[in-house]
């Protein structure tokens, strides 16, 4: 599937490998920040990708493995024209139906605390927002951006 418009060469890349806690939800977004901080984004933009990766990672420690602990692995790549794509990925539970969790006010969370928003808030934040998701085996969400910024990959 093509990219819709974002360049496929990769000017730099980071990888990150978490245990799911609840804790790694705050360090996941701030190191993707700063890791995406070398494009020079406004404040905005960053925000943007800080709530995003946020709402990816929560739904890995929330969802893919629920009352257990496993790995989320992120993976980012600086694009060349100021563009970004982010990979988060579990080896969780998987999503029996990913068409049907995307909408908005979905949730598979039985106590009603969940607000079924996750990938809606990915969505509106984030430029392209894909879920690729087999049950049992886990889900992996691709988000990529592009940033007005004020500097190419210095």
């Amino acid at each position: 599937m093509r990219n819709k418009g974002f360049s496929s060469v990769v000017r730099n890349e980071m990888k990150l490998t978490l245990p799911s806690y609840s804790v790694n939800e705050g360090v996941a977004r701030a190191v993707v920040a700063a890791f995406c901080a070398q494009l020079d984004p406004a404040a905005s933009e960053l925000a943007d990708v800080k709530c995003a990766v946020s709402e990816a990672v929560t739904n890995c420690i929330v969802h893919a493995y629920r009352d257990s602990v496993g790995s989320i692995y992120i993976t980012v790549k600086i694009l060349e024209g100021n563009g970004v794509r982010i990979e988060v990925r579990d080896r969780g539970c998987g999503i029996a139906d990913v068409k049907a969790a995307r909408q908005p006010l979905f949730t598979t969370d039985p106590s009603g605390e969940r607000s079924g928003m996750g990938f809606t808030v990915m969505e509106n934040f984030m430029d392209i927002l894909r879920v690729r998701s087999k049950p049992g085996k886990g889900t992996v969400v691709i988000m990529f951006k592009r940033f007005a910024g004020r500097g190419e990959n210095k």
